[in-house]
């Protein structure tokens, strides 16, 4: 069935004149095809002929020349067994050759016998008698054959042998291709053969395929003759068939034009074609469903048109009130962000005032256990403090960066957590590489060194080691916190807003959520990995050197 509707596709947005016309070159095509066929069938059958006349040519005159030489050699053996003691042999041969010479040949001079000895000197040529007495066992044709040494070689079988080569016909002076057969002659160590001259069977092949090309040159006129009288015809019946059909199909389409503004029927008897008189109950059936559609649309549109009047004034009315709440709520977002910034700014006070007392303190009264609890409760205040400030002013302040020495600035952010690590029973080991810099906003480093270690001392499990270093890994820097700790279920989470791993653990779960912002805007790759026993926050800063500094 898709197929059947793929094939239908091709007709899609076509003219029927269109389609007669790709049906008429495509029988135009198909009948190419078949003469193509044809012309090819006949070439191929004629290719197949024309090697069997030549393999029955060769074959036949192979039994011929191989007679001839085998009759040659009956003579030879004769005289030399008859002759041989009342004729020297030297005589012997010489009247044999004469005789060969004189007896066998053709009148186009063909079909002599060739004699040379078992070194190659021709001993005996009617027709290039120039040769005799020369050495050709080295002679070769323009394909490179050894001709009179193969010839040689293939006598000395019991039964002789064939070779093909060329050589120049007597009648022509030309070379042609020749095949002869040579048989030995032992007691004397002759080499005796004839041959043949393939030309004329190639004359011949020539001969019929000109024939072949005349006849299928009158197949194809007359093919082509056929085929323009049918393309004419064809065309005129198009025409006028096509005439027919597009005067029925307007008044379908005048119809039609009509039936969209009026309601009007079809009269069978103005349609001529009795495929489109079946169309016409179907065509006034649709047209009379259409009309009732369309009155009950309109009523329908009518009532609808009410609806939506009534709908939109209720909209309006709630826009109305949605806007006083818009403004309510922007009015409440504004009050809550000034109650905010002030409420910071006012614990500012108290929290300094704190941090001094304590510094007083412990300058008069030495170190105090209590005092120093309160110290670590006060330090955590303010990385709170901190973070809050920094969370309002983000989006409304700009942080200048500049260049840090890293090593210092991350050792003192160190011993302003020491002892609120020491208040929470945690040793922090320090491997701090010396020197690094980077350029960074200071406000913002700290915030990433201060929420890695206030989470390291909340979440490492008691007495045990927060392990912090830094270190230069080409040219990055690396800034890692190692924390016995219980495994992060979802390190990816821990970035979210108000995210924390133990809902009994202190704190809003932001301070991760700015770590992770400054860190995507300052283009600082973060890597955590955690397990059973520990967890790692690794943070890959660019590095910089004293050079870049002073530049």
């Amino acid at each position: 069935m898709h197929k059947l509707k793929r094939l239908l596709g091709i007709f899609q947005d076509r003219t029927i004149t269109s389609i007669y016309m790709r049906g008429m070159l495509g029988i135009f095509l198909l009948v190419l095809l078949l003469t193509g066929y044809m012309v090819y069938s006949e070439y191929s059958n004629f290719d197949t002929e024309a090697k069997h006349i030549r393999d029955s040519y060769i074959k036949e005159q192979k039994e011929r020349i191989t007679f001839d030489v085998n009759r040659v050699l009956k003579f030879i053996t004769n005289e030399y067994y008859v002759r041989k003691l009342a004729v020297g042999e030297g005589l012997l041969k010489r009247q044999v050759t004469n005789a060969i010479s004189q007896l066998y040949g053709r009148p186009d001079n063909t079909g002599y016998i060739f004699i040379y000895d078992d070194k190659g000197v021709c001993l005996s040529d009617p027709v290039q008698s120039y040769n005799i007495g020369k050495n050709l066992y080295h002679f070769r044709d323009p394909n490179g054959i050894q001709v009179i040494k193969d010839l040689i070689d293939v006598s000395m079988q019991k039964k002789g042998g064939f070779v093909t080569y060329t050589w120049v016909k007597p009648t022509t002076k030309e070379r042609s291709p020749k095949i002869s057969y040579a048989k030995a002659f032992e007691p004397w160590g002759w080499m005796v053969g004839t041959g043949v001259y393939l030309d004329e069977i190639d004359k011949v092949i020539r001969a019929k395929r000109e024939v072949l090309k005349e006849k299928l040159s009158g197949y194809l006129l007359k093919i082509s003759a056929l085929m323009l009288l049918l393309f004419v015809i064809g065309l005129t019946g198009v025409k006028v068939i096509n005439h027919v059909i597009r005067r029925e199909i307007n008044q379908f389409n005048h119809f039609f034009s009509r039936a969209a503004e009026e309601h009007i029927l079809i009269d069978d008897k103005d349609v001529k074609f009795v495929e489109f008189k079946k169309m016409v109950g179907y065509i006034n059936s649709m047209v009379n469903e259409i009309h009732k559609k369309k009155k009950k649309l309109k009523d329908l549109n009518q009532k609808l048109e009410m609806k939506v009047a009534k709908k939109t004034q209720n909209l309006l009315e709630q826009n109305q009130l949605l806007a006083k709440e818009k403004g309510f709520s922007e009015l409440l977002v504004k009050a809550q962000d000034r109650f905010i910034r002030r409420s910071i700014h006012e614990m500012n006070t108290p929290l300094a005032v704190i941090m001094t007392h304590i510094d007083i303190f412990r300058m008069k009264f030495g170190e105090n256990r209590y005092m120093s609890h309160i110290e670590a409760g006060a330090k955590m205040i303010a990385t709170l403090y901190d973070d809050l400030s920094y969370m309002v002013k983000k989006n409304r302040f700009d942080y200048r960066k500049e260049w840090i020495d890293f090593s210092e600035f991350l050792l003192e952010r160190i011993r302003f957590f020491q002892e609120v690590a020491a208040g929470n029973r945690h040793a922090m080991v320090t491997v701090v590489e010396p020197g690094l810099q980077v350029y960074f906003s200071d406000i913002e480093l700290q915030r990433v060194i201060d929420n890695n270690l206030s989470n390291a001392i909340k979440y490492a499990k008691k007495e045990t080691d927060i392990r912090i270093n830094l270190y230069q890994e080409k040219e990055k820097i690396v800034l890692v916190f190692h924390t016995y700790s219980p495994k992060i279920a979802d390190t990816e989470k821990i970035f979210e807003p108000f995210h924390r791993e133990e809902s009994r653990a202190e704190g809003f779960g932001l301070g991760l959520e700015i770590v992770k912002s400054i860190c995507d805007a300052t283009g600082v790759e973060v890597k955590v990995s955690s397990d059973t026993e520990k967890t790692v926050f690794k943070y890959y800063f660019e590095g910089g050197c004293n050079e870049d500094i002073t530049a």
